[in-house]
């Protein structure tokens, strides 16, 4: 990968995280996309935004997955997709389940380690569309749930799956919720416990007789949200467990296909502590790049003519296209 630099005046983990969230970006190169449905259980879909090349069976295939209460419509999301795509790449971007307008399609939430939508759709594009070549990238959540079905793959995982790269990956659920309850970090906290309430309005209106909303006006944090929906509906209980079993960290080790994990020293609640647990670090096919600077999803660097400014994104890209 080419070296990462940021500017100087991006040299702070909020400044880098904010501006990479809220810049406009352009890209008109990106074809419209093919808005496919994946089976993922018997009462189950996901959606996915599809760009296919001409000879789709031949080349590598990027399948993305966005973050916490994010869609196939983020900006890193459609960043991505629009590098691969010139480089050549087919590339899915997969709504994880009830995101991007899909509540309807799931009586079920989804989780930050939930990998059996994107398992049952990389089966798909293995056995339906003879694809032999497949790359799983991810942002944040996205890349927990990545690298936990890498590992819960572990010896057994499909030819056709030739790689997993994650940026700023949760894979330590508790301390990244831990890090996120600072009082520094109240702001991004409320914009996703906001999002998350936002949402169960959404589920259930859809679905009337699943969810009982009365908890909801009390839910002022993520955990609190975790404790009341998300951990009592899988099955996990309570927060605490949920955390646990969800993370990545549990089934690292058991990674046997090429990794990249990009990370910043300076991401506001994704301690970069996380990455020197053993489990990771002796894992010979992970490579981590923990980087000074980068803020979280972020790694803005400066633009010059053919390149945006977006780093991981054109690391991943590089990544995907060496395997």
């Amino acid at each position: 990968m080419s070296r990462y630099v940021a500017p100087f005046w991006l040299r702070n983990g909020h400044v880098m995280t904010v501006v990479a969230w809220a810049r406009p970006r352009r890209l008109a190169s990106l074809p419209r996309p093919e808005l496919r449905q994946f089976t993922t259980a018997e009462d189950t879909s996901v959606v996915a935004a599809c760009h296919w090349q001409a000879d789709r069976a031949r080349r590598t295939t990027l399948l993305l997955l966005h973050g916490l209460e994010g869609s196939s419509d983020a900006h890193y999301m459609r960043g991505i997709a629009d590098k691969a795509w010139r480089a050549g790449l087919n590339v899915v971007r997969l709504n994880q389940r009830n995101c991007g307008g899909t509540e309807h399609l799931t009586p079920g939430l989804y989780h930050s380690g939930l990998t059996a939508d994107p398992r049952a759709v990389l089966q798909e594009l293995i056995d339906v569309d003879g694809l032999t070549s497949i790359v799983l990238a991810g942002y944040s959540m996205g890349g927990n749930v990545l690298l936990r079905l890498a590992g819960e793959r572990g010896e057994d995982a499909p030819p056709q799956l030739k790689g997993v790269a994650a940026v700023s990956p949760v894979v330590d659920l508790a301390a990244c919720v831990e890090a996120l309850e600072r009082p520094g970090n109240r702001l991004y906290e409320w914009n996703f416990v906001r999002n998350l309430r936002a949402r169960m309005l959404r589920k259930a209106k859809a679905f009337p007789a699943v969810f009982d909303l009365a908890p909801l006006a009390t839910v002022r944090s993520i955990r609190a949200f975790d404790d009341t929906y998300t951990a009592p509906h899988h099955g996990f209980g309570d927060a605490a467990n949920y955390y646990y079993q969800a993370s990545a960290l549990r089934v690292i080790d058991r990674i046997r296909i090429p990794a990249l994990i990009i990370a910043a020293a300076d991401d506001p609640f994704v301690p970069a502590s996380i990455f020197e647990t053993p489990a990771l670090r002796d894992n010979p096919n992970i490579h981590v790049e923990i980087l000074p600077h980068g803020g979280h999803c972020a790694f803005l660097s400066k633009r010059c003519e053919g390149h945006d400014g977006y780093w991981a994104e054109s690391a991943i890209v590089e990544f995907a296209k060496k395997l």
